[in-house]
């Protein structure tokens, strides 16, 4: 006689598995490791770059919530600003988490403080773009000249309210909020050298 075996608890599981809403195997490994930094990936390394080079996707709000977003926020910033580092932001994917998360020191508020954004774009530029010297931790000791606006406004999710936020930021500010934009979407300021 054949024994009736349901089904259902094993597709639960493989929805949930799947499921967008909570981070992935991977990433917690990432966020989860004992260090206070994070490796950060660079061009030098081929299967760092074909991350690199990969669209981040949205974190959820679950996932905004979670004990691992704040854990990730904390380790970035770490990364950073660490003396081997010394950066002034930093995208998800430089550090293996193809999400849509930036850290970014804000040289146009007081103390300069750096702060996370998750599910951050830049949803308009104002004015002309204009050249400037640019380097990145992920292509090391490179610079060279990218054009950029001064004046763009920016929409993340509050990860205090978890609403969406617009912002407008201009100045030096700006463009390092276009560069880790950039990044989520698997561009390299090297692709956008000025002529």
């Amino acid at each position: 006689m054949r024994k009736s075996v349901s089904l259902l608890p094993v597709l639960a599981i493989l929805a949930l598995s799947g499921c967008s809403e909570n981070w992935n195997a991977d990433e917690k490994s990432i966020i989860c490791s004992e260090s206070d930094t994070l490796h950060v990936f660079t061009v030098d390394n081929p299967e760092e770059e074909v991350l690199l080079r990969s669209i981040s996707e949205d974190l959820s709000p679950a996932m905004i919530s979670s004990a691992e977003y704040g854990a990730l926020a904390s380790k970035m910033i770490a990364t950073v600003t660490s003396p081997s580092q010394d950066g002034v932001g930093i995208a998800g994917p430089q550090v293996g988490i193809l999400r849509r998360i930036v850290a970014v020191q804000r040289f146009d508020k007081n103390g300069e403080p750096f702060e996370v954004y998750p599910n951050i774009s830049v949803t308009n530029v104002y004015g002309d773009p204009v050249p400037g010297p640019e380097g990145c931790l992920s292509v090391p000791a490179c610079r060279g000249e990218v054009n950029r606006w001064q004046d763009i406004e920016i929409s993340y999710c509050s990860p205090k309210t978890l609403r969406d936020t617009i912002e407008r930021v201009t100045g030096f500010t700006a463009v390092i909020f276009q560069h880790e934009c950039d990044h989520l979407h698997g561009i390299l300021y090297t692709d956008k050298l000025a002529d």
